[in-house]
């Protein structure tokens, strides 16, 4: 009987994205700088190498996993998904480490001239929303964590038969997955990456997201 050996790695690039860490209580989160805009190369791209044909009578192949979460509609609909949960809970956090600054500047500029009593009321205020603050960090964390998983769970009971059915096709009695097997090289004719993703898009039946459009340059 044949078999297939997967290693789902849907994980991993969902954990590639940002994940929130532990933060300055007293300064907002920042906002990260646009990217600048990539240069267009003087000479013309290179054309990619044909693929080879799958050699008849191989027995093993392998897939680039990265390549199908990051390729296949599923994916990225995942993928976007997750991002889409990381900016909510960013811009949240953002708001709140504002009003935290807010509140200890105040403090700091007018605690002495405050009456003891405002003075130790805005103090708990500030203790009481810097408590608020990490809690909302953990559970953001907790909420990003269920939300992979849930997803990593969906995507690999979606794509197993699809493997299965591609590797039976094909004769195969193995399929590794390039970045988790140890492979240190392999012959790139028995890549069968893009017949899997091909296979998977089919049968899933929904379109990959569109790609955001590249922001403009600033002043242009």
């Amino acid at each position: 009987m044949k078999s297939v050996v997967v290693v789902v790695a849907l994980a991993a690039v969902l954990a590639a994205a940002p994940v929130y860490a532990q933060v300055d209580q007293a300064k907002p989160v920042p906002t990260p700088a646009p990217a600048a805009p990539a240069v267009p190369a003087a000479q013309a791209p290179a054309t990619p190498p044909e693929p080879k044909p799958f050699p008849q009578g191989a027995k093993i192949g392998f897939v680039v996993m990265q390549r199908i979460v990051g390729e296949s509609a599923d994916g990225r609909v995942a993928s976007t998904r997750i991002q889409a949960l990381q900016q909510k809970k960013a811009a949240e956090l953002n708001e709140k480490n504002k009003q935290l600054q807010g509140m200890q500047q105040k403090l700091e500029k007018e605690g002495a001239v405050m009456s003891p009593a405002a003075s130790g009321d805005l103090q708990k205020q500030v203790e009481k929303l810097n408590l608020e603050v990490q809690r909302f960090t953990q559970d953001a964390q907790a909420e990003l964590q269920e939300l992979q998983q849930e997803l990593q769970g969906e995507f690999q009971a979606k794509l197993n038969p699809v493997l299965q059915q591609v590797a039976t096709d094909m004769g195969l009695h193995f399929v590794f997955d390039a970045e988790q097997a140890g492979l240190v090289w392999a012959d790139s004719s028995v890549d069968i990456t893009a017949d899997v993703i091909r296979r998977f898009d089919a049968s899933s039946g929904k379109p990959a997201p569109k790609p955001a459009a590249p922001t403009k340059p600033p002043g242009k």
